[in-house]
């Protein structure tokens, strides 16, 4: 089956964040500019979800909906079983509106005031700002970058972890921004660490369907299947199939107490225990029919990856690039640009009409980088490369 994802969809007038409403990055970006910036992808949702939310529109009533459907979890046990090799029991299965707010829920029922939880950045931001909202001590990590290659400092993570004030990490697998998708060494020697030293992990792998030809990512709960209630996984269909707007994400809690503490917490205090009228359809559409349009998708991101790495060696030679292992989003070294990350960031936006995120956003190790999502048309992919060229040069 043939998908077209050099089909340029128009997202204006949709309320999109991505597209109208770039203001909230660059308060003056112009309004033809290009967006690169949030991580939802430009191409339009696979067929059969599209199906799926047409026949539940026709159904014309949308009344609160429940989680207790055994077709959803079913589709989403057979995926993470067929995809990933991970048996999940439904009992684990629970619902939030997104894996930003899980992590949020989980920092306040895992954690103290004052409690450090550790993360590894440069790493998508969010994880600082709840950490830090929530009263709770931030404990860097940092990733060691290797020749343009990110990787774990496993000597610094033991030293960190045994600090009896350390309770929690926030592990990002695959990796955003730096892309990496994690070997089961690297992960079977983080989670030995942290489990040892009497720490729970939370491991948000979101991306985890989004990988590279050649890479397979491994669910962390799925190697330690002997740390039952040590380990929570945060995931969701919403970056595989481009739906994040129908806020459905997938938590995997196996430890019976801390069920029943989510439920009360989340369910309960906080109301949020009943999902949309269109995020359970498409779920089930996505998980039960929707691997071919990913299939597709992946080949897809492969070739704008492949046009990245060749525009950098081109045009670039001086900003390393190398296709991230997994996720859809592009990291690129500009320390060398000449100019320094908040000018070059705002050259590409008013100078070119490119909107881009800056490295430091993830934390100071990201300082000089640019995240840049390449999910989208491989010509709307070209024409941002052409114009964040033209600036260079200038």
């Amino acid at each position: 089956m043939g998908f077209d994802f050099d089909e340029m969809v128009d997202r204006k007038g949709t309320n999109s964040i991505k597209w109208e409403h770039m203001d909230l990055l660059d308060k003056d970006a112009p309004p033809d500019t290009l967006p690169f910036w949030v991580a939802d992808m430009d191409f339009a949702c696979a067929p059969p979800i599209l199906e799926a939310l047409r026949r539940r529109t026709e159904r014309r009533i949308f009344g609160y909906s429940s989680l207790d459907e055994e077709a959803y979890k079913a589709a989403v046990i057979q995926w993470y079983a067929s995809r990933h090799g991970w048996g999940v029991d439904p009992a684990d299965l629970f619902y939030s509106p997104g894996v930003v707010p899980a992590i949020a829920f989980l920092l306040g029922l895992l954690t103290g005031k004052g409690d450090g939880v550790i993360i590894q950045r440069p790493v998508y931001y969010p994880f600082s700002l709840m950490i830090e909202r929530h009263g709770r001590r931030i404990v860097n990590n940092p990733l060691r970058n290797q020749g343009g290659r990110w990787e774990m400092d496993f000597e610094d993570l033991e030293a960190k972890a045994k600090d009896p004030g350390t309770k929690l990490l926030i592990l990002c697998s695959p990796h955003n921004p730096v892309g990496r998708v994690w070997t089961e060494a690297e992960l079977r020697r983080l989670g030995t660490i942290c489990l040892e030293n009497g720490l729970t992990i939370v491991a948000d792998e979101i991306h985890g369907d989004l990988v590279r030809a050649g890479q397979r990512h491994l669910p962390l709960a799925g190697l330690f299947p002997e740390a039952k209630g040590r380990i929570i996984t945060t995931t969701s269909p919403s970056k595989t199939f481009n739906m994040a707007g129908l806020q459905l994400s997938n938590i995997v809690i196996s430890a019976p107490e801390l069920r029943a503490q989510w439920s009360r917490y989340v369910a309960d205090e906080l109301g949020l225990g009943i999902p949309n009228s269109f995020s359970i359809p498409a779920t089930i559409a996505a998980y039960t029919e929707g691997g071919p349009w990913l299939d597709a998708l992946l080949a897809y991101l492969d070739g704008n990856f492949a046009l990245m790495e060749e525009f950098h060696r081109a045009r670039f030679p001086f900003a390393p690039f190398r296709a991230p292992e997994g996720t859809y989003l592009a990291w690129s070294d500009f320390r060398a640009a000449g100019l320094k990350e908040a000018g070059l960031v705002s050259a590409f936006c008013h100078g070119g009409k490119v909107l881009v995120e800056g490295g430091s956003m993830f934390g100071p190790e990201g300082e000089g980088f640019v995240r840049m999502n390449a999910a989208c048309p491989r010509s709307q992919l070209a024409e941002g490369l052409e114009r964040m060229a033209a600036v260079l040069k200038r």
